[in-house]
C-alpha cells in the first residue's frame, strides 16, 4: 500500500467534510449494489453527516488525499460502536479498511469491546471483520428487504493477533 497515515478528521473544514461525504456516497453505492438494497446513508446530506455525534478518523495519503475514514461513538458502558467505515473505491483492496480498523482496535481502544454492523451480503466487509477477530452475532433485519450482520470484538480477542500489521 502506498504511504497512508491515520489522522483525526475535522468536519468543520468545508473541503474535508465535502471529501468525506463524497467518499461515503461512493463507498455506500458499491455496498448497495453488493447487498441489493438502497442504503439510507446514500441519501444523507452533508449537513446531516456533520451533525452526527461521531468521532472521525481518516487514512490520508502522502499527497493529502483521504483514502478512507472511520467514525464511531462510545457507549455509556465503555464499549465502542463503529458507525461507518468507508474506503474510496479508488483505494479498494489496498489495506485502508484494515489500517483504520487496526488503529481503532490497537491504538484507540485496545481494551474495549467494539461492535460494527454491515450488510450481510457485503462479503468484503464480512471477511474484513472476521479476519480482525470479530465474532458474528445474529443477523437482523431493521427494515423489510435488508439483512444486516452484527459483529463484536472483545478485548481478550484483541490480544490474540494483529492481522492488520502483516
Amino acid at each position: 500500500m502506498p504511504s497512508v497515515l491515520v489522522s483525526p478528521l475535522d468536519l468543520t473544514d468545508d473541503a474535508t467534510a465535502a471529501a468525506v461525504h463524497r467518499i461515503g456516497r461512493a463507498a455506500y453505492a458499491v455496498e448497495a449494489e453488493l447487498i441489493g438494497f438502497d442504503i439510507p446513508h446514500l441519501r444523507e446530506s452533508l449537513e446531516q453527516m456533520r451533525e452526527r455525534p461521531l468521532v472521525w478518523l481518516a487514512a490520508v495519503s502522502a499527497e493529502g488525499e483521504i483514502a478512507g475514514y472511520l467514525a464511531w461513538k462510545e457507549a455509556a458502558d465503555g464499549s465502542v460502536s463503529v458507525d461507518r467505515l468507508c474506503v474510496d473505491p479508488a483505494w479498494f483492496r489496498r489495506g485502508v479498511g484494515s489500517l483504520l480498523m487496526g488503529h481503532l482496535l490497537s491504538e484507540a481502544f485496545p481494551n474495549r469491546s467494539v461492535t460494527v454492523t454491515t450488510g450481510a451480503d457485503n462479503a468484503p466487509a464480512v471477511t474484513l471483520y472476521e479476519r480482525l477477530g470479530f465474532i458474528r452475532g445474529a443477523d437482523f433485519s431493521p427494515v423489510p428487504g435488508l439483512v444486516m450482520a452484527a459483529f463484536t470484538r472483545h478485548p481478550l480477542r484483541a490480544r490474540a493477533a494483529a492481522p492488520w500489521t502483516a
